[in-house]
Order: structure tokens, then C-alpha cells, then sequence
């Protein structure tokens, strides 16, 4: 059975970041279906020398606060536009966790999140229908979501800021296209346009300049 046409959207942000669990390595690549998740990317922010944050202690050995990372309030845009259909806002900005250990004790805690439902896999998120698709945006910062349910939103227009809520180990953006959020909820193929009106999905380890 052929995938369907994959769904195109501008990237939702300015600077440099770096691709991961992309759909262009492995489907699902996240690993799961859940919550129409099955072809869903994220984006770390980066600077110049392709790093989220300086290492330090907590980086090796425990945990490190959000606000240490390059990415920590990068406004994040509409990729599309449409109609806001769900916000969320209120979900706090937890520590980040790059050390082996600090991530294998999250990962014990990830059964509890998913039966808590889509606020707290995704945290502070926005979702945009259009053409009924349903464009995701996850883990944004605390207090930073701007659109109001049933406004709508243009390509390009501010809807937040990078954050670090949610199931999330470090400050990043998650972006999917489904029929749903919820946790029966199918993905939809996504793609990026490109110069002279290509398109394509970066791979794993892709750095990513807007």
C-alpha cells in the first residue's frame, strides 16, 4: 500500500538546528504510533559549533536547567496556516537530562505520561488544521503560547517559544501531521519546501539553517 502525498509545510523557526527521530530515518521514528506520532521530527536548537548547550557537570552526571540551553525561548512559527484547534499553555519547564543516567530514570517515568494523556507527552503545545491535517507543535516554554483556540494563524507567524515541557530530555521542537492527537490518532508523511520550489525531509544528524 503507497504512503499518501506528504503534507507540506515551511520550517517553523529561524537559526540553526539540528534533526532528530526523523521520518526520513526510520518510520516510526519515534519509535511508536501513539498519538498520530508515526511520522513526527523534532528540532534541536543549535549554535555554530552544532551544540544545544556547553557540557558541564550536570550534562555528565545529573540534570541541568532549561535555561542553559542556546534554543530556550527561540520563537517558534506557523508552519502552516489555518485554524488554532488546540492550546495548551501552563505546563512547567523541567530540568534537562543529557547524562546516561538522568535519561534511563525518565525513561521508567515514560508509561505514567503516556496514560496521562497528550498534555503530557506533548506539554505546552499548539495544534493547526488544515485541509484536515492536524499540524502539532510541542514542548514549547511555559507562559509563551500566543494564539487563542479558533483564531487563526498565517505561514510564518510567531505561536510560541522552544521549551522544554512534556516528554522531553532537553529544550527541542517536536512537529507531526495527523488525523488526531489522541492516542489512536494515524500520522501523515510530512515534507519541508525547499529552494526553487522543492521539498524534502532532512535525515538524522542534519543541520538545519533558516
Amino acid at each position: 500500500m503507497n504512503e499518501p502525498e506528504p503534507f507540506v509545510m515551511t520550517l517553523p523557526f529561524t537559526g540553526r538546528w539540528i534533526v532528530q527521530n526523523s521520518p526520513a530515518s526510520r518510520i516510526p521514528s519515534h519509535g511508536t504510533e501513539l498519538f498520530g506520532s508515526s511520522h513526527a521530527i523534532d528540532f534541536v536548537p543549535v549554535d555554530a559549533s552544532g551544540r544545544s548547550a556547553p557540557r558541564s557537570l550536570g550534562s555528565i552526571f545529573g540534570t541541568e536547567p532549561a535555561s542553559v540551553f542556546v534554543g530556550f525561548g527561540r520563537p517558534i512559527l506557523a508552519p502552516v496556516s489555518g485554524e488554532v484547534v488546540r492550546v495548551h499553555d501552563g505546563e512547567d519547564d523541567h530540568v534537562a537530562r543529557r547524562s546516561i543516567g538522568a535519561q534511563l530514570s525518565y525513561a521508567l517515568t515514560q508509561r505514567s505520561r503516556v496514560l496521562a494523556g497528550a498534555p503530557a507527552i506533548a506539554g505546552n503545545h499548539v495544534v493547526i488544521r488544515r485541509d484536515g491535517a492536524l499540524v502539532l507543535l510541542a514542548h514549547l516554554r511555559a507562559g509563551s503560547v500566543r494564539p487563542r483556540l479558533g483564531d487563526r494563524v498565517s505561514t510564518g507567524e510567531m505561536i510560541g517559544e522552544c521549551g522544554n515541557s512534556g516528554n522531553s530530555t532537553e529544550p527541542h521542537l517536536h512537529l507531526q501531521v495527523s488525523d488526531s492527537v489522541e492516542q489512536d490518532g494515524r500520522g501523515i508523511p510530512l515534507a519541508f519546501v525547499r529552494e526553487e520550489a522543492q521539498t524534502w525531509v532532512p535525515r538524522n544528524g542534519e543541520i538545519v539553517a533558516a
